[in-house]
């Protein structure tokens, strides 16, 4: 059993864009835009954020994949 290919590209954009907003918050850091309390913080919300939009995609992406609800046709 697999990992089905639109779940592991989605992770792997996920990861990206958390790299991404991380590597942000460490430039901002570095040209003294945030104090290190404040870096601090937006570490945690940018990781917090991040895997709390990829397990809502992957809830909605597993919902749309195998519905539990199927129409019910009229003949």
């Amino acid at each position: 059993m697999s990992i089905p290919s639109p779940v592991a590209t989605g992770t792997f954009l996920y990861l990206i864009l958390g790299a991404v907003l991380l590597g942000l918050v460490f430039a901002s850091r570095l040209t003294g835009r945030l104090s290190k309390d404040n870096a601090d913080i937006a570490n945690v919300v940018v990781i917090i954020s991040t895997i709390s939009t990829w397990l809502f995609w992957l809830c909605a992406w597993m919902h749309q994949w195998h519905p539990l609800i199927r129409p019910i046709y009229e003949e």
